[in-house]
This record gives structure tokens, sequence and C-alpha cells, in this order.
């Protein structure tokens, strides 16, 4: 497989004779080369955070595990988001990891954010707006800043040694970050295809997305 890099400014919403477009990325298929690098709106030096995004993949539970979203500094996985392999959906920060037992993803779209306030330890995920059960996880930590941010591949180094039975397979948009934990009713807000607060870390209609190997861009009209 032939490795290419393209590197444009992706805006992922765009409205066009009254209609709203937006861009996903698709990765068809298992690889250590396929991933896309996110380019931060500002350091994430975080004690707060809402991850949101929307996923679909025909890799079934059992069979593997799948890297959703993957932020590593140079000695640690500052933020990892994963499909385990019984289907529960988690998070990592820098060591064990907290974890939701949850819907099952599959080929039809799901809306998924992850949410964590450092201040209370309070970590949730929520699926299509409803939230889980609420865990106490890594009171009083924080992020760390001057990382790499991907999709499509875990990093066990700093940006490399990918494995190919850890990456993702699927459809994945509207990848969105803030550096605060939003309301339910705004997460509910966003499922609905709303747009509650702009995004100030990762706005899909805006962040510069680095595109390396073979992953699809398609565009689609909601």
């Amino acid at each position: 497989m032939r490795l290419t890099e393209v590197l444009f400014l992706i805006a992922t919403s765009t409205v066009l004779a009254g209609s709203v477009t937006v861009k996903s990325l698709v990765f068809q298929s298992e690889s250590v080369t396929n991933y896309v690098e996110m380019i931060p709106q500002k350091p994430l030096n975080l004690e707060a955070f809402t991850l949101c995004m929307r996923v679909a993949t025909e890799l079934p539970t059992e069979q593997r595990e799948i890297i959703l979203f993957a932020y590593r500094t140079q000695y640690y996985d500052e933020l990892n988001v994963w499909r385990e392999l019984d289907g529960r959906l988690s998070f990592y920060l820098s060591g064990e990891g907290v974890f939701f037992k949850a819907p099952k993803l599959g080929a039809m779209e799901t809306h998924l954010c992850f949410t964590w306030d450092s201040s209370s330890g309070a970590a949730n995920v929520f699926v299509d707006g409803k939230k889980s059960i609420t865990k106490i996880y890594k009171k009083g930590h924080a992020v760390r800043s001057g990382g790499k941010v991907i999709l499509g591949q875990d990093p066990d180094n700093y940006f490399g040694d990918f494995e190919a039975g850890q990456s993702f397979v699927g459809e994945i948009t509207e990848v969105n970050m803030w550096d605060n934990v939003l309301s339910g009713k705004a997460i509910r807000t966003l499922y609905a295809g709303g747009r509650a607060t702009t995004p100030n870390v990762f706005d899909w209609e805006n962040t510069e997305l680095r595109i390396q190997g073979e992953v699809g861009v398609v565009t689609r009209e909601l």
C-alpha cells in the first residue's frame, strides 16, 4: 500500500444552496498506515473536557478492541478512547481506564460524548444523548499538552508502533472537543444535530486534518 500524506484545512460543515453538508472519514480496512492527525486549536492542557463524535463500525464485539481517539505525549497515553473487546466504552488518562457498559456500536451511526472533570473526578459517557452512570476517576489529574492526536490508530510510542488489530475500521465524523463539561441539555442538542456551543479544542468545522494513507473523505447532506 502506497503511503501518501495530504495536508488541508477541512471545513466539515458548509451551507450550500440552503443545505448543510458534513464531511466524514472512512477507514475501510485494518492497517498500520491509515490515520488522521488532528491539529488542536489550543494546547491540550486540560482539567476537564467533553469529547464528542459520531461513529459507525461493522467490526463485531468479541472480535477485537477498536481505538476511537488517541492523544499521546512522548511518554504517556494522555487520553485514549476505546471500544473494548467486550463492547464496553472506555477512556484512559495516563494509566488505568474507566469503563462503561453501553449499547453496542454497529453499522448504524452512534453519537458518543465522553466527559470528565478533574475537580470532582466525575466521568460519564453519553450514547445518543443518554447519560451513563457517573463514575469517579482520576480526581485531581490533568491532561498534559505537547502531544499529538490521531484518529484511526493507537500509538504505542510517540507517534508510531501501530497495530493493525487495534486500528479503527468504519466511519467517523463530527469529532469535537471542549475544555469543560457540557450540560446534558447541550449534549442532547448536539445529538439532535444542533450546535450548543462552539468547540474550543477541536472544532470539526475548522480543525486542520493531516490525512495519512488511504482514508476516504466523503461529504453528505444532513
